[in-house]
């Protein structure tokens, strides 16, 4: 009998843990490729709890659980976990290992699955129960797979390829690359298993995910330049096997672990201990293989784009302007007459999106927040939640397309008419306004992390004393994740990746501040720019800039001029001249007297 309630599951859980001779689980949003986005087989909190954020986990005791997430997600937990059964916890200002220790009797056991976590965090949650006498085990299987009756399989459709045409390289030239590295550092060979590093190194992709286009697998690349991929081999077909040829051998993806533990013995082999699970480092090490810590060589290529990705992005984002143009018009014409709601909105914006061809998945669940529901910066409509456009409010929509040359992501924020916006969404909006002008505009030099160009966006935010709580940007991929590390611009966090991380020329990252008000409305300003070599007369050393790839109207109702200063009112002017240019041979009719009036200068 399928167990129709969280609490029945809850209670099933902690049976199973007690058959186990366990006494706690933890439980993530991962699978075992440490994904941000997971299979629907994977959907393991979820189905537990009922939370549909992106990150966030649970730890559960036998008469006691609690689900951890950070400030991203404290109203939207609330609205979907039941607090008789989970006490919400922030991070980091809650400690997950501190609450175990403290709320679990000395000589407890607490697993967690190896396929699921990082090495680095295992070690790390080890060494906070100690303090209290609390031993952490792995799990012989995942309780919760024992006890979820219908958890649906991993996807059964097939990869398919990339064209070398769009990839700007050939899957040889990319493992020909990573053997040299091989070569240069002493190594045998490297696992990558983070999907999206797998689909780059081979030019595939695949439908096992959604909104991301990947296959569930691995790859082991080896110093000769071959590899070994460990996929279903029904999910391959003849003409993806024919392309990779010979020097690719297709593996069964279910004997992925016992291959680590018996074929690598005595070989260095590279892992990176960020993006693969303790499960990998463990079956090596058992086969006696030496394992060594280094970033998935895939990672760094994959983020630096070549001059063929960069004129897909162009071109992707051109046509996704114009979708995003014609949805905005329409919002223009129907949302005053009190007759659109977020969940139609969504649909119409999608509807725009396959309209202008092309278009193979959104990159991301729209984000449609109205009203106080756009004060939830990762807000997610849905029927319970779903509200109407109202006359004289404000609407939030965060939304991308993934095309086969680009992945895009947009977020604009506008006012439903017909009155003027008060005089408070007006500063906030200009606000943000300002701070994305800053970074779009600020040169750097060589060397810069994304972290110390984060202040640039918050400034005139931090000068009214108020902030946002998420970060300002972050990578891109090339039909590939819409968060795509290693780069990103936030605030230093100690040990959050990718905030030190050098920006390169052909680096595609967000420029996305905000601001949300509880209970009223949200606003952000998102557009994709493009680290690119900026000649600087004079110059010592080399300078960076940033080309912006995004092209849509920005919300002139919402701009308090004097707010602007005369370089800020040059950069709108020339950003709207750009969108014009670009969209108005797109845009016909109704659609184009509108784009028309939208980019007239200030």
């Amino acid at each position: 009998m399928l167990m129709q309630t969280h609490e029945s599951r809850l209670e099933a859980l902690r049976k199973e843990l007690r058959r186990q001779e366990l006494d706690g689980f933890v439980v993530p949003i991962s699978d075992e490729h440490m994904s941000e986005y997971v299979g629907e087989y994977a959907q393991r909190l979820h189905w537990l709890t009922g939370f549909e954020g992106s990150a966030g986990a649970a730890a559960l005791l036998n008469d006691e659980a609690a689900i951890f997430v950070d400030g991203r997600y404290t109203a939207q937990v609330r609205d979907q976990v039941d607090g008789k059964l989970f006490q919400y916890k922030s991070v980091p200002a809650d400690n997950m290992g501190e609450w175990l220790g403290q709320n679990a009797e000395e000589g407890a056991r607490i697993a967690y699955d190896p396929w699921l976590h990082t090495r680095g965090w295992a070690q790390k949650l080890a060494a906070t129960l100690a303090k209290y006498g609390v031993e952490l085990v792995e799990a012989p299987d995942n309780p919760i797979d024992h006890i979820w009756e219908d958890q649906p399989q991993p996807s059964a459709a097939p990869a398919f390829l990339q064209d070398d045409a769009l990839a700007g390289q050939t899957s040889a030239d990319k493992r020909a690359a990573i053997a040299e590295w091989l070569k240069a550092e002493g190594l045998d060979g490297t696992v990558i298993s983070a999907l999206d590093s797998v689909a780059w190194l081979l030019n595939i992709r695949g439908e096992d995910v959604a909104r991301t286009p990947v296959a569930l697998s691995y790859v082991v690349v080896n110093q000769d330049g071959t590899a070994d991929w460990f996929i279903d081999p029904r999910k391959v077909p003849e003409e993806v096997s024919r392309k990779l040829g010979n020097a690719v051998r297709i593996r069964q993806r279910s004997g992925f672990e016992g291959v680590l533990r018996s074929e690598y013995g005595g070989r260095r082999i590279a892992v990176d201990p960020e993006r693969t699970v303790a499960a990998v480092f463990q079956a090596l090490e058992a086969g006696r293989a030496e394992t060594v810590e280094a970033m998935d060589p895939a990672v760094l290529p994959k983020a630096i784009k070549n001059e063929t990705e960069i004129a897909g992005q162009r071109a992707s984002q051109a046509r996704d302007g114009a979708a995003v143009a014609n949805f905005l018009h329409w919002i223009s014409v129907e949302a005053p007459k009190g007759a659109v709601d977020e969940l139609s909105a969504a649909e119409k914006l999608q509807d725009c999106r396959e309209a202008c061809g092309d278009l193979r998945d959104l990159s991301f669940d729209t984000i449609s927040g109205s009203g106080p529901n756009g004060a939830n910066p990762h807000y997610r409509v849905n029927e319970n939640t779903n509200r109407t456009l109202e006359p004289n409010s404000v609407y939030l929509v965060d939304s991308g397309g993934q095309y086969p040359d680009g992945t895009t992501d947009i977020t604009r924020t506008v006012w439903i008419g017909p009155d003027a916006p008060p005089a408070e969404v007006k500063d906030r909006f200009t606000r943000v306004l300002k701070g994305h002008i800053a970074l779009d505009r600020q040169i750097f030099p060589a060397g810069t992390s994304g972290a110390q160009l984060d202040t640039l966006a918050r400034q005139y935010l931090w000068m009214a004393g108020v902030d946002y709580g998420h970060g300002t940007g972050h990578g891109v991929g090339s039909f590939l994740a819409v968060h795509e590390g290693p780069q990103r611009i936030s605030k230093p966090r100690g040990g959050q990746a990718g905030t030190d991380q050098e920006l390169f020329a052909g680096m595609i990252l967000s420029n996305e501040p905000g601001y949300y008000k509880p209970s009223a409305f949200g606003i952000r300003i998102e557009n994709l720019i493009l680290v690119e070599p900026r000649a600087i007369e004079g110059a010592e050393g080399d300078y960076f800039g940033f080309e912006t790839l995004t092209l849509v109207p920005i919300d002139r109702n919402l701009v308090d001029v004097s707010l602007l200063r005369e370089e800020e009112i040059a950069w709108w002017n020339d950003y709207h001249a750009k969108v014009h240019e670009c969209l108005a041979p797109q845009l016909e009719g109704d659609a184009r007297v509108w784009l028309d009036e939208a980019c007239k200068a200030l």
